[in-house]
């Protein structure tokens, strides 16, 4: 991929070969392969269609209702195609020149710091960016701006997942296994995900578990098509995860299923994590829970009879203001029972976003530096200040998490950059965001389309799309893939590596932020090199050719020793030559310092917000199959919206009863934060003290305006999956 002269390459790449393109899906972190066949544009498709791409191994050819859509956004009628500036006279956005964009968002940046201080500027990314674009919009933060304030949507994502993983295993990455193993063990426990409906070509594998003998158990408060293929279905009550996850270890101890010898060798810490365990006996449980202790009995002979396990956690464990310990005590299972550090069982969680795990691994997290190196470790500043040729001292300290940085914003924080992100829809207690948002002195925001929160902003970016550029995502198992481009931006168009590049230079950085993709993934990989998050012996070629590498993977097999990465990722990395990549982790030891795990000594703990007089139901909230996230892209796709039209309320018809709603009806569903309307979907297959709602519109129906944003003190999720709320008739 040659560098493209000029102002940082701000030209778009060169048409590629119309031949068929292997590439992988916009959405979710699958990253199903696919292959894209040019055709002639037609106003709908953008230029290319889908075709399978069954040699892939995570999804073998299978797509969902999105992946097949996805040309359709890249069709000129619903994007961006050129930047917008809002007019002092009419206060509208309208079209303007790139340089005028750059110029006014460079202008409004430096302006904001020269003010107020470099800390009030603020970067926010996203969860679907390239590992290439997130490691550069960290480094532009922290080098250019020279600010702490970043952070990005993934925060809302797998983040108490990752912090339970590094307290436990040392090391985070969603699953240390590839997916495929799914299908191999004996029993599983999805806990809070439906796979069905979220991660469609997934739900093969559990298929093929139970083919082969294998049992699954699915723990939701609603009765889900993912739950429905279930062996057995519990339903406990929301926020009461953690105490259902200490009622099944009592049990695993009461019962005498422990494995000593595996607790012994390879952990630390059980001692205090069985006492906590021992005060949750299993009638309490039922009682917080809502679960039958017959079905705690049996759960943990499911479990426990089978010669291999796996317990995989989703969005519903984790975002909640207790999600990494709730998380923490599914990981104690594993380990009180042997079923972790070893082939076919383990503990997986199941990353949401396209690369919500690059993602953080790169930069863009308020903590983190590439390699996933802690940014306040004198010797992680020291190896990538050097990389960057910046001094250590140069670089900002951590800073506020996603929902803290949202809160100060017209506050300690004048102005912002996000890319990638629409968090007027998507943040918690999302009317206050809003708020917040449109008290900047400046926002730019760079999209593909004119998003909820773009339609607020001084300054709009059209950047490019998944079709139409090279580089990496990391998906849920650590495979690093490669997107390739099928086709040429539109003119008017430029791709985000382009934008900070042009940024930079404005901002006096001439070097450093070039806009070839490999450019900077060379970069990244010696960036990275050395830290828990290796990917210095991958290179574009080795991705191309093997399908994807697994990381960590150092430059050469014999460095694991001075990296440590021949202990918690041995398979294969003591073999002379190129490092093979590390698909399964923590075989011989996991990553921490005396190489054992870790157990967590957590008890339960009400949700931050529980059901009283004054608002009696709880409300839990998640997606539906045909929209994605903020439905900012989805939602501009007619076969998707005639699928998932808008917003509805499910609830009990018991609580229906009690409310006088029928089918269809406008019901009002209020927080102590806000109020959000939507039809009345009445179905059995939810708990009678609970209803739900999907968050991926905006407008009266938009869930996060009523959702909680309690943080965990650890993990800084909000707890968006557990609110006490009233239901009302609606007008209309």
């Amino acid at each position: 991929m040659a560098h493209v002269p000029g102002e940082h390459s701000l030209a778009p790449d060169p048409a590629p070969d119309p031949a068929p393109v292997d590439t992988h899906c916009p959405y979710c972190s699958l990253q199903c392969g696919m292959t894209l066949r040019p055709v002639p544009p037609d106003g709908e498709t953008g230029g290319v269609e889908v075709i399978e791409r069954t040699a892939f191994p995570v999804n073998r050819g299978a797509l969902c209702g999105k992946g097949r859509t996805a040309p359709a956004v890249l069709s000129s009628r619903v994007r961006l195609t050129e930047p917008l500036v809002r007019r002092p006279d009419s206060g509208r956005l309208e079209p303007a020149t790139w340089e005028e964009a750059l110029d006014r968002i460079a202008e409004g940046l430096a302006a904001a710091g020269r003010a107020h201080g470099r800390d009030a500027v603020g970067v926010f990314g996203g969860g679907g960016l390239t590992n290439e674009k997130a490691y550069a919009l960290g480094k532009f933060a922290r080098v250019v701006l020279g600010t702490s304030q970043i952070d990005y949507n993934g925060r809302f994502c797998m983040s108490s997942a990752a912090a339970a993983h590094q307290r436990a295993f040392g090391l985070d990455r969603g699953l240390p296994f590839p997916l495929a193993d799914v299908a191999r063990t004996g029993c599983v426990v999805l806990v809070g995900s439906n796979l069905a409906e979220t991660m469609p070509p997934a739900l093969r594998y559990l298929t093929e578990l139970k083919e082969a003998g294998g049992r699954l158990i699915v723990v939701d408060p609603r009765r889900t098509r993912t739950a429905e293929q279930a062996d057995l279905h519990l339903a406990p009550r929301p926020g009461t995860d953690l105490a259902l996850a200490l009622g099944l270890l009592h049990l695993v101890v009461a019962e005498g299923r422990v494995d000593e010898e595996f607790v012994e060798r390879r952990t630390s810490g059980w001692p205090e994590a069985r006492a906590a365990a021992m005060a949750h006996w299993p009638e309490l449980v039922e009682r917080i829970t809502g679960v039958p202790v017959p079905d705690l009995r049996k759960a943990v002979t499911m479990f426990c009879d089978a010669e291999n396990s796996m317990v995989l956690t989703a969005r519903g464990p984790e975002q909640q203001s207790k999600g990494t310990d709730t998380v923490g005590a599914w990981i104690n299972l594993c380990l009180a029972t042997g079923h972790a550090g070893r082939p076919l069982s383990g503990y997986g969680c199941l990353t949401g976003q396209g690369n919500g795990q690059g993602g953080r691994e790169h930069g863009q997290k308020a903590d983190q530096l590439p390699g996933y190196r802690k940014l306040a470790d004198p010797a992680a500043r020291a190896h990538v200040a050097a990389v960057w040729g910046v001094e250590p001292d140069a670089l900002p300290g951590p800073g506020r998490s996603a929902y803290e940085l949202l809160d100060a914003l017209g506050r300690d924080v004048r102005a912002l950059l996000l890319m990638g992100s629409n968090p007027l829809v998507s943040a918690p207690r999302a009317a206050h965001v809003e708020s917040r948002l449109r008290s900047l002195d400046f926002l730019a925001v760079a999209d593909v389309v004119l998003s909820e929160t773009a339609a607020l902003a001084d300054v709009v970016l059209p950047v490019a799309q998944w079709a139409e550029e090279t580089g990496t995502m990391t998906n849920l198992e650590g495979r690093v893939i490669l997107r390739r481009a099928a086709l040429t931006p539109p003119p008017g168009v430029r791709t985000d590596l382009s934008v900070l590049g042009g940024l930079a230079a404005r901002l006096g950085w001439e070097k450093g932020f070039p806009a070839d993709a490999e450019e900077v993934f060379e970069e990244l990989r010696r960036a990275s090199a050395g830290g828990p998050a290796d990917y210095s012996g991958i290179t574009y070629r080795r991705i191309a050719e093997e399908d994807g590498v697994f990381w960590p993977c150092p430059e050469r097999a014999e460095e694991s020793a001075r990296t440590g990465t021949e202990g918690p990722h041995s398979e294969g990395a003591e073999r002379p030559g190129p490092h093979p990549g590390t698909p399964r982790l923590f075989l011989d030891r996991f990553a921490t310092d005396d190489g054992r795990a870790r157990f967590a000594p957590v008890s339960h703990r009400p949700a931050a917000e529980e059901p009283d007089a004054a608002y009696p139901v709880l409300l839990t909230t998640g997606r539906v199959l045909a929209q994605y996230q903020s439905g900012a892209q989805t939602r501009r796709v007619s076969e998707l919206n005639e699928a998932a039209p808008g917003p509805y309320v499910q609830l009990h018809p018991l609580l229906a009863e009690r409310l006088g709603a029928a089918e269809g009806v406008p019901i009002a569903v209020v927080s102590r934060r806000g109020r959000a309307v939507a039809p009345a979907r009445i179905s059995r297959d939810i708990r009678p003290d609970t209803v739900f709602m999907p968050f991926h519109w905006a407008g009266p129906g938009r869930a996060n305006t009523v959702t909680n944003p309690a943080l965990d003190p650890v993990s800084r999720m909000p707890e968006f999956k557990v609110c006490a709320v009233r239901l009302e008739l609606a007008e209309g």
